[in-house]
């Protein structure tokens, strides 16, 4: 579903943030995608979103065999589905009703149809009846589902998660983890929260620096505690007994 080859990326100022990054993501997986601050995760998301563009000569993204580049990205776009990690950057309109329809009208859909999926996508993020509301009164909580369920209403094939439980409460925490587990489209995670990765993600890459130095299985690459340790996090306390295995380290 995700194929990433020999991407590397710098911004205006000159700084390299990802370095030859390159992994593939299967057709209905969920991959957590680890690292220190400044390690490039939440660029890396928004390069397979298209919000970067692809600079010529710099790597390759393809997404479902479509390649991330200009003439593509609209349709990249409604493929792939992005929560940032703080949804005010998200939520624009007035109701919640409009915040979720607001893909579905850009895509032209018939008006019956943008009602249907609406509905639909906030029965699905636990928020039945919440069309009326203000998204800037709903709690941190309320506001990331209205936004999952705005990405969900364009039917994505993939989604993309930026810190989806930074700043939750515990009861929020659980709630939106299991909300995840229902989701079936192939999702990467990055977060910093270990336990969530361990509990959601089968497989994950390590990034620092902006280079991927470690990948393979959650359990295994979680629990290799120098590993965690040597690229700033944090072996996961429910792992403190568990023993790493099929690790494949690139460094």
């Amino acid at each position: 579903m995700i194929r990433v080859e020999h991407l590397n990326f710098a911004y205006g100022d000159g700084r390299e943030v990802l370095r030859d990054v390159s992994f593939r993501i299967a057709t209905g997986e969920t991959v957590g995608l680890i690292g220190p601050n400044g390690a490039g995760k939440s660029t890396l998301l928004l390069h397979l979103n298209g919000l970067l563009g692809q600079p010529p000569g710099r790597g390759r993204i393809t997404v479902n065999e479509l390649p991330v580049e200009a003439p593509h990205l609209a349709e990249v776009r409604r493929r792939v589905g992005l929560l940032f990690q703080d949804p005010d950057d998200q939520l624009f309109s007035t109701t919640v009703a409009e915040d979720v329809a607001f893909g579905p009208v850009q895509l032209g859909l018939p008006a019956d149809e943008v009602r249907r999926r609406t509905g639909d996508c906030l029965a699905q993020v636990d928020l039945r009846g919440f069309e009326p509301r203000v998204p800037q009164h709903l709690s941190l909580g309320e506001k990331k589902r209205v936004a999952l369920a705005g990405i969900l209403a364009c039917q994505p094939e993939v989604l993309l998660f930026d810190e989806p439980t930074a700043n939750f409460d515990p009861r929020g925490r659980r709630e939106f983890i299991a909300l995840c587990r229902r989701l079936t489209a192939t999702k990467l995670i990055a977060s910093h929260d270990l336990e969530m990765i361990l509990a959601l993600c089968a497989r994950v890459l390590v990034l620092d620096e902006g280079r991927v130095v470690a990948e393979g299985p959650a359990p295994a690459v979680l629990g290799d505690e120098p590993l965690m340790l040597k690229h700033g996090l944090e072996k996961p306390h429910s792992l403190f007994h568990a023993h790493p295995h099929g690790l494949r380290n690139s460094v």
